[in-house]
């Protein structure tokens, strides 16, 4: 990597029985990383490395002794700020609605020795995970969301999701060809694909109706490819976090993930407090019109919840890197991990509704045509 780069013992020393992380497992059923399962080195392109849980997976990645290729955002980050991180730390940038810069991050190289892989592919000891952080939703009614609002949401959740993963599956598939020997019955462990959705893929919440509507759409397309791909091993998890707190370890250059005001567009997101993008997240907030600009209006809801979640920050950042690090080397990973009790409790409630509907109206259906 950049030459002068700290070592990774200054930067990250090994993981001990005091720290609180080396407890977090995921099940047995996983078949995860454990003393007797020791991982092999990994390649990680992380997408959306400079937010809050992108910044906290590259160091954890990092600290297991993987190898990085961290992928800043061309609107926020420049080189200068994603160069020397780490030695074992690629930095990019790129804009995950523009396909060519997407198709740029794939094919830049990463160098750890002894054979300088792509970002992607890779040896049977390198198999790459591919991590997408990215997100960007707008507080308001749906009503008061324009066209600007809709397309730039869908055009980096859904869209930018979707060029992921359709310019890596052809890397993934290579190396699902060369992971094991063709006579294997047990599909190879080729690719892994860990994309950051969120508890509004799973319910509808007022005020961010729009945002649902990508996550929705992104968990769909997930879940979908699963199927197709299934045949070449390549895995996938939805992670679905609670709100995060900001608790990442220190160790690499901070000046990279500084972050820029959310310049609230009226009264509604100043007396929210809503003006740091480092304490809400990745959202704007909008002017709410006449019918919706009341303190108890629904479409305000969403606003409240950020506030509130942001003022408790129930999920841990840094317990959530270390599961999804863990995600990225076991053998069976689940198609969905809800991260943090705020959101187990939030899809438990919603799916306990969904079920007490069907069975209210599970009577009213029709004979089947003669």
């Amino acid at each position: 990597m950049a030459a002068g780069s700290p070592t990774s013992s200054t930067l990250f020393p090994p993981l001990n029985p005091n720290n609180t992380t080396s407890h977090l497992h995921l099940p047995s059923s996983t078949d995860p990383p454990s003393d007797t399962n020791p991982p092999t080195q990994k390649v990680w392109l992380v997408f959306g490395a400079t937010g809050h849980i992108g910044r906290s997976l590259v160091k954890c990645a990092l600290s297991h002794g993987d190898n990085v290729a961290a992928v800043g955002r061309t609107r926020e980050n420049t080189m200068p700020q994603m160069q020397g991180w780490h030695e074992r730390c690629l930095g990019l940038l790129c804009d995950v609605r523009v396909r060519t810069t997407v198709r740029s991050a794939m094919e830049s190289k990463c160098t750890p020795p002894p054979t300088p892989p792509k970002a992607l592919e890779s040896t049977t000891s390198l198999t790459g995970c591919t991590a997408s952080c990215t997100g960007y939703g707008v507080i308001g009614a749906c009503e008061d969301q324009d066209t600007a609002d809709l397309r730039s949401q869908f055009d980096t959740n859904f869209l930018g999701t979707l060029n992921i993963i359709q310019l890596s599956l052809p890397y993934f598939r290579h190396l699902s060809t060369i992971s094991q020997p063709t006579t294997t019955s047990t599909p190879p462990n080729a690719g892994r694909y860990l994309i950051f959705s969120s508890t509004s893929g799973a319910l509808g919440v007022p005020g961010l109706g729009p945002y649902c509507a990508t996550k929705y759409a992104t968990e769909g397309l997930i879940e979908s490819m699963l199927y197709e791909v299934d045949t070449f091993g390549i895995k996938a998890t939805l992670v679905e976090p609670g709100h995060m707190r900001l608790d990442e370890p220190t160790g690499l250059d901070d000046s990279a993930f500084t972050t820029t005001p959310l310049q609230p567009t009226g009264p509604a997101g100043q007396q929210q407090g809503m003006t740091k993008l480092a304490h809400y997240g990745h959202f704007l907030v909008k002017k709410p019109s006449p019918p919706y600009d009341t303190p108890t209006a629904p479409a305000g809801h969403a606003g409240r919840v950020v506030q509130w979640l942001a003022d408790r920050q129930p999920t841990s950042a840094v317990k959530s890197a270390e599961l999804v690090w863990q995600l990225g080397h076991c053998r069976y990973p689940p198609l969905r991990l809800l991260l943090g009790s705020f959101a187990v409790e939030s899809v438990r409630d919603r799916l306990r509704s969904v079920m007490e509907e069907i069975e209210d109206w599970k009577f009213l259906h029709f004979p089947s045509a003669a």
